[in-house]
């Protein structure tokens, strides 16, 4: 599966900063045709870890020298209220992605909200026209930033993926459907299994896996009964749990149980530090692509 000279532990940040690198080359040919790519980053309430999300976003589309709005809008935001900034961001020709921070106050719905967006600026890749090119192949959409993430680390990382059994554990919109689509794009190739907590032998099925990517959404679910040795091991979770002796009460830890899965693990991503740094990455790249695709259909128009 891996190139023997690999290492076993898969560093998203690494591989985020050779994103960072082809994402710069782009930004300055667009720039040498008067384009700055816009991205506009909106933040209902104040969840604390949205407003992590949300200053990192902003702080590397400074450092990548992209246009950046950072709109932070009170927990007493009306849907309506929202829309009408939705609005205004479709319009704004200076803008080319719009990200609505996940999740919203109770009073927001959600879904209005992505149906709402400008699906030629959805660079999160959640509108029904952007799902939908995805499980078309139309590579003009925009595929979510999180599974377009985990297949630059299986490729970058020299992980064999056409004809590869991949078991994606997790079936949410956000990551399990569409990494799914994803693998299977033609030219990609995987053979994908989506597997769920109800899955009957669950176990039994995950280690079929060449590839496991969990992102169920519960700490360190997957254990060694899970996982085949040598298989690959993406861990998409990032979950708070208590620790007592970190300064501030809790740590993160993803999907997977990392010390004994790493053992037998071909290769394995860690958290923090694995999926992460590259959901961000993948987030400026769709901004980029946005604003080329903008730009030429303007030109053509």
């Amino acid at each position: 599966m891996l190139d023997s000279a690999m290492s076993t532990l898969i560093d998203g940040r690494i591989i985020a900063e050779k994103a960072y690198a082809e994402l710069r080359e782009q930004i300055a040919e667009l720039k040498a045709r008067d384009l700055i790519p816009g991205l506009a980053v909106v933040l209902v309430g104040d969840n604390p870890a949205s407003r992590a999300y949300v200053r990192a976003k902003d702080k590397m589309c400074r450092d990548l020298g992209l246009h950046s709005i950072k709109l932070e809008l009170p927990a007493t935001t009306t849907q309506k209220e929202l829309l009408a900034h939705v609005d205004e961001l479709n319009r704004d020709r200076s803008i080319h992605g719009i990200l609505v921070q996940s999740p919203p106050p109770k009073q927001i719905d959600e879904t209005a909200v992505i149906r709402a967006l400008d699906p030629a600026k959805d660079v999160d890749g959640f509108h029904p026209l952007n799902v939908a090119k995805l499980a078309l192949g139309d590579e003009s959409g925009f595929v979510p930033c999180t599974p377009l993430g985990c297949l630059r680390l299986l490729r970058d990382t020299g992980v064999e993926i056409s004809g590869a059994s991949v078991v994606v554990l997790g079936r949410s919109m956000i990551v399990g459907k569409p990494m799914a689509l994803l693998l299977m794009r033609k030219g990609i190739d995987a053979t994908v299994t989506v597997a769920h907590s109800r899955t009957k032998n669950l176990p039994e099925v995950c280690r079929r896996a060449d590839v496991l990517i969990a992102a169920i959404g519960q700490p360190r679910f997957v254990k060694t009964e899970h996982v085949r040795r040598d298989a690959v091991v993406i861990d998409v979770g990032i979950n708070r749990v208590e620790d007592a002796s970190n300064p501030r009460g809790y740590r993160l830890v993803g999907d997977v149980d990392f010390d004994s899965v790493a053992e037998i693990a071909g290769a394995i991503t860690p958290v923090p530090g694995g999926v992460g740094p590259m959901t961000i990455a993948m987030l400026m790249s769709n901004t980029v692509k946005a604003c080329e695709q903008i730009s030429l259909q303007s030109h053509s128009g």
